[in-house]
């Protein structure tokens, strides 16, 4: 594959967990975060020599694909400039809550990715990484063929950008299951049956969407194939966007 580096810009589970899992693969790591490079000296100590600090900016400049693993809330500070021309993977999911809601979301108008679309206008949004916990991608990985291997879907308007994507995907040890435009997204978002569950099996009742969450991040992994992937994507109605608080 053409990506030897990670640009990661948020470093919290999710983009720490992606970070591990691809220098645990053999590639390089610029980690970054909005409160600066001196605060990531833990991480990239245990991360080890294929992995930097950086800020935001420079995390963007140096990655030949770039994860945005940030609130969805606080996309619109993403480096905008340092974006342009570069496939960036969004794992962001829509959480409605008093402090960030967005009619458009709420209408079903966009998908979360539309809205990130709009904001890097120039640069090429892939939906990825948002639908499997930080835990099971570093459970569930195998090599290519492997009979058990297990697939996530993407979602993206640049056959090229997909591409890139899929390819890490495979390098991190998974297959990639295409679903589509950004407008397609939602097929894999929260309230979906492709989003978390497949890869963890069936949680305890009577939860409240915190205690999901932290269950989820807490179960063992399940392997889902490519198959049951498309199979869930073809089977989901569109319902009200993102958590519901």
């Amino acid at each position: 594959m053409s990506t030897t580096t990670l640009g990661v810009i948020g470093t919290g589970m999710v983009g720490l967990g992606t970070a591990r899992r691809a220098v645990d693969a053999g590639l390089n790591v610029v980690l970054s975060n909005s409160r600066g490079p001196e605060t990531l000296a833990g991480p990239v100590a245990e991360l080890g020599r294929r992995a930097r600090a950086a800020t935001p900016a420079e995390a963007a400049s140096a990655g030949d694909l770039v994860i945005a693993a940030v609130p969805l809330a606080a996309h619109e500070r993403l480096p905008r400039a340092e974006l342009a021309g570069r496939t960036v993977i969004d794992p962001m999911n829509y959480a409605p809550h008093s402090d960030f809601e967005m009619p458009e979301l709420d209408s079903n108008e966009l998908t979360s990715s539309e809205l990130v679309q709009r904001h890097l206008a120039d640069a090429r949004v892939v939906k990825a990484l948002h639908n499997i916990g930080p835990r099971q991608l570093m459970e569930l990985f195998r090599p290519a063929g492997a009979p058990d291997r297990t697939a996530l879907p993407l979602s993206g308007d640049d056959p090229d950008a997909k591409k890139e994507v899929a390819d890490l995907l495979d390098a991190l040890g998974f297959d990639a299951v295409d679903l589509g435009a950004l407008a397609d997204s939602w097929r894999s978002e929260p309230n979906t049956p492709l989003y978390a569950l497949p890869y963890v099996g069936q949680p305890p009742s009577g939860l409240t969407v915190r205690e999901f969450v932290a269950w989820v991040q807490q179960a063992s992994g399940v392997p889902v194939p490519a198959a049951r992937v498309e199979e869930l994507a073809a089977a989901a109605v569109r319902g009200p966007a993102g958590f519901r608080m």
